[in-house]
């Protein structure tokens, strides 16, 4: 099932927002950015959308450092590589 979400604003007729469901997930995507996200609702797919396209347009804000440890991630002992890990390339 698909349903498209439309702008009725002619001057952004660019606007919209496609909902698919697929097995018991909700997924949304901003047509426009490509930016895609999902819920077990409709409503949660789309609030989850908003704080996604909102972190894509650089509205997010960076990680605090006990939401880093959280998930065990130290910034101090954290290092960038210049080359992708095999996997990924």
């Amino acid at each position: 099932m698909s349903t498209d979400i439309g702008s009725n604003d002619a001057t952004n007729p660019e606007e919209r927002i496609t909902l698919t469901k697929e097995d018991e997930w909700w997924v949304a995507t901003d047509e426009h950015s490509g930016v895609t996200s999902q819920g077990k609702t409709r409503e949660s797919a789309l609030e989850n959308l908003d704080e996604a396209v909102a972190g894509y347009d650089g509205e997010g804000r960076p990680p605090t450092r006990e939401e880093l440890d959280s998930i065990g991630i130290d910034p101090e002992s954290n290092e960038s590589g210049d080359s992708l890990p095999d996997v990924l390339e």
